[in-house]
C-alpha cells in the first residue's frame, strides 16, 4: 500500500508516506522504532557485505525491528539463519557506509 502525500513526513533525507495522520504521528514520535534496519537496504545483502536495495514488500519483523530483503528468493537465504545474519549485518553495516 502506498501512503498518501497529505500524511507525509521528511526524515533522514527521505519522504515517508503513511495511510493516516495517526500512523505518521507515531512514526514521527519514534522513527527508529518503525524505520527498516540498515537504512532500508537488504538485510541479507548487508550480512554478506553488500548494500543492496530492500523491497518494502519483502520484510520480516524480528524483536520489534523491521528487516527488508531484496526479493523473496533472497529472503529464503536470510531466513535460514536470522540471528546469525542479523549479527553479521550489524557488524558490516557501519563499515559499508564509509
Amino acid at each position: 500500500m502506498v501512503g498518501k502525500p497529505e500524511f507525509s513526513y521528511k526524515w533522514m533525507d527521505a519522504t515517508w508516506r503513511f495511510s493516516s495522520a495517526e500512523n505518521r504521528d507515531a512514526f514521527k514520535a519514534e522513527p527508529q522504532k518503525y524505520a527498516p534496519q540498515y537504512g532500508g537496504y537488504c538485510a541479507f545483502g548487508t550480512s554478506q557485505g553488500h548494500l543492496v536495495p530492500g523491497d518494502a514488500q519483502v520484510w520480516k519483523v524480528v524483536d520489534n525491528k523491521l528487516y527488508l530483503n531484496y526479493n523473496k528468493d533472497v529472503q529464503k537465504f536470510w531466513l535460514q539463519d536470522v540471528p546469525g545474519n542479523i549479527q553479521k549485518a550489524d557488524e558490516n553495516y557501519p563499515k559499508l557506509l564509509k
